[in-house]
């Protein structure tokens, strides 16, 4: 039987895609490239896709390369792909733009008050630098965070959950039963999260829960904003 949210002690989170809005910021940070070439018609959802695609080709093939790198290599594949123009110059600030990428609106103020009834930690595969210009805009102290730069691989690789599992553990006090992992990809966090046997939640932004999806891992929680969930918890709370 799923537990209540409030039977846990620490939710981890995934950060680019659950409290970042990794999606706009990506689709912006390209704009300088398509700006520099002819008109191509690509849609924001085929750059995103084959943005997806290359990043995670390129993070398998290279596990210890730092994000930033990861981003620009992706940023000259994609415009080479394409066949349009790109320069070290274009591909470098690409690489640079993490901490451009937007908070979703309702992420800082329901951080805030989950932060009052848990113990927060990061899962994150950026770096170290790149997530603490993201945590200006999200407001909040986590516990702790723990990067792909920590750890020497990225997500979905089940090295990175083990590391979590672990480090919970020393660093917190906290065993793998006491975590809720919450996070909005699929791929990267909720499949390898519910393989090593961690609880979950999903913040499905997107709402594919609700398209018949195939695929998908045992969900424990479903929730359709950041927002939602906290007021989940704030019914828990009250309700006790």
């Amino acid at each position: 039987m799923t537990r209540r949210l409030t039977d846990h002690s620490v939710l981890t989170f995934d950060c680019y895609g659950t409290l970042i809005d990794w999606e706009t910021g990506i689709w912006d940070a390209f704009q300088p490239l398509l700006a520099e070439n002819p008109p191509t018609g690509l849609q924001r959802d085929a750059l995103i896709a084959a943005f997806n695609y290359l990043e995670a080709e390129q993070q398998s093939a290279a596990p210890t390369m730092s994000c930033p790198t990861v981003l620009e290599c992706v940023h000259r594949a994609l415009a080479e792909g394409l066949d349009l123009k790109t320069s070290p110059t274009l591909d470098h600030a690409f690489g640079a733009s993490v901490p451009s990428w937007p908070a979703f609106p309702d992420s800082s103020d329901s951080l805030n008050f989950l932060s009052e009834h848990f113990r927060l930690v990061i899962l994150s595969n950026v770096d170290r630098a790149g997530f603490a210009a993201s945590n200006t805009l999200l407001g909040v102290e986590f516990d702790t965070v723990y990067t792909a730069e920590d750890i020497g691989s990225y997500k979905p690789d089940p090295s990175n959950f083990e590391y979590l599992i672990e480090h919970v553990e020393s660093d917190l006090g906290y065993g793998k039963s006491d975590i809720l992992h919450t996070a909005q990809g699929i791929r990267h966090d909720q499949i390898p999260a519910r393989a090593i046997g961690l609880a979950n939640a999903w913040i499905d932004r997107t709402r594919l829960s609700e398209t018949g999806m195939a695929g998908l891992p045992e969900i424990d929680h479903i929730f359709f904003s950041m927002a939602e969930m906290a007021a989940a918890v704030k019914t828990e709370v009250t309700s006790r």
